[in-house]
């Protein structure tokens, strides 16, 4: 098995005349799940950074542990989920049909619990436990539906459907607060209403079985125990470098929701027009998500996957310049490209060192590692910014990421690996 390298294809095979140049149908239909889904997430998401902290009256620290805190929890939950889909032999649709079904029924829980911290915080976990239990099964199905040759490209086409959810989502809960003069409830409910026809499109369009993989199996596999899953996945070198190199770039990532707040607090936003704020970078990702993820299948998807993480640290600097509208849209520009170059090409760099009856359960401890280690950043930040004042939390953020994007680096090497 071979990890990314400098030369031209160095991570991807070379693609055979005619192959990979249609995306599968079972990933265009976990694209509109997640469309229809991330306009149900981030209709919530939109909104609640400035619920918690300006409603409620968070500090940067609570918020960031809060935040980190239900994060690292998902990340535990994606190994549950990652061995519940592989084991039988393929049950990726109905364990992802659950973490759907799960996070849909969160929004009732912050409809329920008013302005009650214990009731936000079980909806909340309700919400993340369903992304992380569904997160690793959709991208197996993905990696099991498409030719390993088109998988930054099929990652790119599910990711720009999932980004247009995300950038409709901030819209309708703009909406939705616009014409009920600030109601939060009227968000859980259409946010609710929207997840269940997440639930229903999953169920009517996604087969059971992508690609026929459990057909191609002598008989259905069990796998270790979640305990197990991760030493036997990071015995694979390549695979192992990747994670660590994840992981480490995820401990020096602050978070979205802190660079909106920073945004929020520098231009003196109205709080109405703070859900917005995400529409910018979610109409980069939309553009590029597609593109990088050809470059990735073309030059390899090392370079595409620490470029990313570039302009991430270049947004972080820029938010160190005096604010104004041109930094605002600056910075949303280049949260929008991190995404596009990082996300989906992130699972297709480290697919191929991954056996296919046990792709769900290495992508999970590859997800888990990374989520772990942003509950880390988020928690770190949050306090950093609470001792020190945004400013120095924010150069110590974009120092810690320039280090980190120099170890993996090195981590993630140029030259092709067994």
């Amino acid at each position: 098995m071979y990890l990314a390298t400098t030369g031209r294809r160095s991570d991807a095979p070379p693609r055979p005349v005619g192959v990979g140049r249609r995306v599968p149908g079972t990933v265009v239909a976990l694209g509109a799940v997640s469309l229809v889904t991330d306009v149900s997430s981030e209709m919530v998401s939109a909104v609640l950074p400035l619920y918690l902290v300006l409603g409620l009256g968070l500090s940067p620290l609570q918020f960031g542990v809060f935040d980190g805190l239900f994060n690292g929890a998902t990340a535990l939950v994606r190994l549950l989920g990652g061995r519940l889909a592989d084991r039988g032999g393929g049950r990726h649709r109905t364990v992802a049909g659950a973490g759907y079904l799960l996070s849909a029924l969160s929004r009732l829980g912050l409809l329920l619990a008013g302005g009650a911290a214990g009731g936000i915080a079980a909806a909340m976990a309700a919400d993340r436990l369903g992304k992380g239990v569904r997160t690793a099964p959709r991208d197996a199905m993905i990696t099991l539906s498409a030719p390993p040759e088109a998988l930054g490209r099929a990652f790119g086409v599910h990711r720009a459907m999932d980004t247009t959810g995300a950038l409709l989502g901030p819209l309708v809960a703009f909406l939705v607060l616009w014409a009920t003069a600030d109601a939060y409830d009227a968000v859980f409910v259409v946010s609710f209403a929207t997840g269940l026809l997440g639930v229903v499109v999953l169920r009517l369009f996604v087969p059971a079985d992508p690609a026929g993989t459990t057909a191609t199996l002598a008989r259905p596999v069990r796998l270790a125990k979640p305990a197990r899953t991760a030493p036997r996945v990071l015995a694979d070198p390549a695979f192992r470098r990747v994670t660590v190199a994840a992981a480490l770039l995820g401990a020096a990532t602050i978070g979205d929701s802190f660079l909106y707040l920073l945004l929020q607090r520098g231009l003196d936003l109205p709080a109405a027009l703070f859900p917005l704020l995400p529409l910018g970078s979610a109409a980069c990702y939309l553009l590029l998500a597609v593109p990088a993820g050809r470059l990735a299948d073309r030059s390899g998807r090392r370079i595409p996957f620490l470029l990313g993480h570039g302009a991430l640290l270049t947004a972080y600097l820029t938010l160190l310049a005096p604010a104004g509208p041109a930094v605002a849209v600056l910075v949303l520009v280049l949260l929008g490209v991190f995404y596009a170059a990082t996300d989906g090409v992130l699972m297709a760099l480290a697919a191929p060192a991954l056996p296919a009856h046990g792709r769900a359960s290495g992508l999970a401890v590859l997800q888990t590692g990374q989520a772990l280690a942003r509950l880390v950043g988020a928690a770190g930040f949050g306090a950093a910014w609470t001792w020190w004042g945004p400013r120095p939390a924010l150069a110590a953020a974009a120092l810690a990421l320039a280090v980190a994007l120099t170890a993996a680096w090195r981590i993630l090497p140029g030259r092709k690996v067994r």
